[in-house]
């Protein structure tokens, strides 16, 4: 499904939504990792560029539907105006209403405003008419640049483009284009590599997977999950005990498909969960009562190198260990080095997706040489099994107001 696009929306002379994707992690009131900020600069500045006025808009944590301090945008005011060479950034402490139209009215040409946090209201994820029309009120065209929220079908997301014109902003395009373009009709054998901490979160991107993939590799707590499934001791390493009947289907599920499913053979395992906490290899049968598995070991690395070995297209999603840890990103650093190496050399397609993977990527030094990185994690998922996401449907033509009329004042 091809959504329209910015070139096909008229935003000279009027005020213009963008929904972006700023739930990045705060640092001491800080921006932390700034890979998602700055992918929203191009459309922002394109926008500014053919004369238009960006309104930017964006959710951050859980707040549950009300105003939380610690939720705030406030800190991505400055990093967005860094992030885009000093361009004033002006922030309205409401998304709707009297604080966010003063700072929409007050605006000057080039200037660029940040609204306040979308889910301080409980109308975002209702998908509340009433929100998304006190939104609207606010502009006269709506661009979604925020491809990683697609899967949800929230007021910002599928309200918006009912009611004004609308397209696809230019990461969205490019995520859709080369995620179309890499996987849409995949180079075989292909394989997928799924780590991170639950089945239950995954289980249906894992049944669509083994009938779409050769190979299925497994890492992080995922992978636990599956061996106490089968009836490994994994001492005190996080699993979900209620999923072990749906990781024994998904096995059964791969063999009748003939989808090879490859678990650790071996782990490394601490008694604490902290950045270099004292830790051992060991085999899967020596894994001691009080010890946790928190990254893969040598011999499952070799193994995971060696069924890759044929692969010619791999799409990755969630560290294969707790990388995020110092001293426990190896296994996820090596294979990353390999499946970068072989992209190198042009015998492999590589695909990784979401926020965590594409943070871990980075960490290892390896993003730039995979064929393509996203940003997205459920959405990413999700299009992988198939799915129509909202998002994308709410932007094809047809999907909402045609007439693309109006001005900034």
């Amino acid at each position: 499904m091809i959504p329209r696009t910015l070139d096909e929306l008229d935003v000279a002379g009027k005020r213009v939504l963008v929904r972006a994707d700023l739930n990045l992690p705060l640092v001491d009131g800080a921006v932390g990792d700034p890979a998602r900020l700055e992918a929203a600069v191009p459309t922002i500045r394109e926008i500014l560029r053919r004369g238009g006025a960006p309104l930017i808009i964006s959710h951050l944590g859980r707040p549950k539907g009300k105003p939380d301090p610690a939720l705030s945008l406030r800190p991505f005011a400055p990093a967005l105006s860094a992030a885009l060479q000093d361009t004033p950034v002006r922030f309205a402490e409401n998304c709707i209403g009297e604080p966010a139209r003063s700072v929409v009215d007050g605006m000057r040409p080039g200037e660029v405003a940040l609204l306040e946090n979308l889910r301080f209201h409980p109308g975002e994820e209702a998908n509340d008419p009433a929100f998304a029309a006190a939104l609207a009120a606010l502009a006269t065209c709506y661009v979604d640049d925020a491809f990683s929220t697609a899967h949800r079908a929230h007021a910002s997301i599928v309200g918006l483009p009912r009611l004004l014109p609308a397209a696809a902003g230019l990461l969205m395009q490019r995520e859709l284009a080369h995620l179309e373009e890499h996987l849409g009709n995949p180079k075989r054998p292909m394989a997928a590599i799924l780590g991170g901490a639950k089945v239950s979160s995954k289980i249906g991107v894992l049944r669509a997977l083994v009938h779409r993939v050769d190979t299925l590799i497994l890492g992080g707590g995922m992978a636990n999950t599956f061996l106490a499934a089968r009836g490994i001791a994994i001492g005190r390493s996080f699993h979900e005990k209620d999923a072990a009947p749906l990781a024994t289907d998904i096995e059964r599920a791969a063999e009748a498909a003939g989808c090879s499913l490859l678990l650790p053979s071996d782990v490394v395992v601490s008694e604490t969960r902290t950045a270099h906490a004292p830790a051992e290899t060991t085999s899967l049968a020596d894994i001691p009562a009080n010890g946790m598995v928190l990254d893969l070991g040598p011999l499952s690395v070799a193994h995971i190198r060696a069924g890759l070995r044929q692969i010619r297209t791999v799409v990755w999603n969630g560290p294969l260990g707790v990388a995020e840890l110092p001293g426990f990103e190896h296994a996820t650093h090596d294979v990353a080095a390999y499946v970068a190496k072989r992209t190198q050399e042009g015998t492999l397609i590589s695909v990784a997706g979401g926020g965590e993977t594409a943070a871990a990527l980075a960490a290892a030094g390896v993003a730039d040489a995979f064929s393509y990185v996203s940003l997205g994690g459920g959405a990413f998922l999700e299009w992988l099994q198939g799915k129509t996401l909202p998002g994308i449907a709410a932007l094809a033509p047809g999907g909402g107001p045609q007439a693309q009329t109006g001005t900034a004042g």
